[in-house]
């Protein structure tokens, strides 16, 4: 912090220009921004902001920019690497949470664009799009707490990549507050723009490193008002892929969601979670959710997965399925599904890795990371569950409560684990990080995986825009 402004000094002002109510400073009230929600990352905060609007944004970071205090953007806090709260050492940033930005401030349905506020939630965006008859497709476990900025800023990811993409593939514009207070002004909702560098891919996917979020024109789709789900047990990974590759055949763009786990992930959710059965009769190895989707034609979408599922069966590909006969049976079954990160967080400690390889080489990947894991401790359960139609796998080495706590270095087994796992995906021109982001559990992998030419040119960029390490310092960039 500059000498000539002391924490006290700094708070009365951000008070001054925010309103006493939107600035917490006494540690009761800054307690759900400084954790995690899975209580694995803690740390200080000089204080949490609430702006409500832009130009109080604007006037936060200038105020922190002289003050040489760092800014933490956060959205719903819903990050599964530490990557929304400080860190446990090095100065105590100002924590900005957008949570009372939330306004919707356009919707145009013939142009399929909405333009919203960055603290405005997954859900509501979603159901806003709806109510005009479109689809804003992002959409994951978290959905009814994380924020749009926050998704962002991380390139979430989710269930509907398979069919929409991930959020990169869903902005057309955004608003941004850089280092020196000055608000870019980005919000075009156009699908065409050739002039120049596109720079709301610069904020996208940069973890807050760049520049604050604080609004965003995203793209819609036309509302699938028809589905067709499945549910079925593969008979390995292998098989699973085959029938990937034949509902990808039969459907095309209308497949929406090819979601796996494994048994263990399956016997966690119904251990954990009230209110969850397995779908299918008898203890299956592998469990595959499928969904189709479309605009009309809602008996040739079922005709067309009862098809495809029967010739899967015929060839040995496919051991038992059950088709959601109305929608309460399907939201039933995506229940089950989005119920993952509550049951491991409630089961076990598990060491979440968010690995993406080929398509093709998901049945390797999910081979080769098991047998380097139980390399090091045999017989270690894993808890496995993914988007396998995007090659995003989800490897979690699981430990008891009790027998996290009694090893002598925690630390160091969580870092061989993924360590085991980050480096089969590496061998198979994978990444280590799909759609969660890097945050706090990723950063030492960025040195790891990364190639020399690439750092140089992130640190460039953050060099070039934040020269004086004022937003997320030690973040995305070692």
């Amino acid at each position: 912090m500059n000498d000539a402004v002391t924490r006290e000094t700094l708070i009365h002002r951000l008070q001054d220009a925010l309103g006493a109510d939107a600035v917490l400073s006494d540690e009761p009230d800054t307690a759900g921004y400084t954790e995690d929600w899975r209580g694995r990352y803690r740390g200080e905060a000089l204080c949490v902001v609430l702006p409500s609007s832009t130009a109080q944004v604007s006037e936060v970071v200038k105020l922190c920019a002289a003050a040489g205090v760092p800014i933490l953007p956060q959205g719903g806090n819903t990050s599964l690497c530490g990557g929304a709260v400080p860190p446990a050492q090095g100065p105590s940033p100002v924590i900005l949470n957008l949570a009372r930005m939330r306004h919707i401030r356009q919707i145009d349905a013939a142009n399929g664009s909405m333009i919203v506020e960055a603290g405005c939630i997954l859900k509501t965006v979603q159901d806003a799009a709806a109510d005009v008859g479109r689809l804003y497709p992002i959409s994951l476990g978290a959905e009814g707490s994380c924020q749009i900025g926050g998704t962002l800023s991380t390139n979430a990811g989710g269930t509907g990549v398979l069919r929409y993409g991930n959020t990169r593939e869903n902005v057309l514009g955004l608003e941004v507050v850089l280092a020196d207070g000055t608000v870019w002004e980005g919000l075009r909702a156009l699908r065409k723009d050739n002039t120049g560098i596109d720079l709301k891919h610069l904020f996208v996917g940069a973890e807050g490193t760049l520049g604050i979020i604080t609004a965003a024109a995203i793209k819609l789709h036309p509302l699938p008002t028809c589905h067709s789900l499945a549910w079925f047990a593969p008979r390995d990974p292998a098989a699973a892929r085959q029938v990937l590759g034949m509902f990808q055949n039969a459907c095309g763009s209308r497949l929406s969601a090819f979601e796996i786990m494994n048994r263990y992930q399956l016997d966690m959710v119904l251990a954990n979670v009230p209110n969850r059965r397995n779908p299918l009769a008898g203890a299956h190895d592998w469990h595959v959710l499928v969904e189709l989707g479309d605009t009309r034609d809602a008996e040739g979408l079922e005709a067309v997965l009862t098809e495809t599922l029967g010739e899967a069966i015929e060839q040995g590909l496919v051991e038992d399925a059950v088709i959601a006969a109305n929608e309460t049976q399907r939201a039933d079954l995506w229940e089950v599904r989005h119920s993952v990160s509550e049951a491991n967080k409630k089961a076990a400690v598990g060491l979440t890795t968010d690995c993406a390889v080929p398509v093709s080489s998901v049945p390797e990947f999910i081979d080769a990371a098991t047998r380097a894991v139980h390399a090091v401790v045999p017989g270690l359960d894993i808890a496995i569950v993914g988007h396998m139609g995007d090659g995003n796998v989800h490897f979690i080495p699981m430990f008891s409560f009790a027998a996290w706590s009694s090893l002598p270095d925690s630390a160091s087994m969580g870092d061989t684990m993924r360590a085991c796992v980050n480096d089969v995906a590496a061998r198979l021109s994978g990444t280590f990080s799909a759609e969660h982001g890097v945050g706090q559990t990723g950063l030492p992998l960025m040195q790891r995986y990364k190639a020399p030419a690439e750092l140089a040119l992130m640190r460039t960029v953050k060099a070039a825009l934040d020269p004086n390490q004022l937003f997320n310092p030690g973040r995305l960039v070692p």
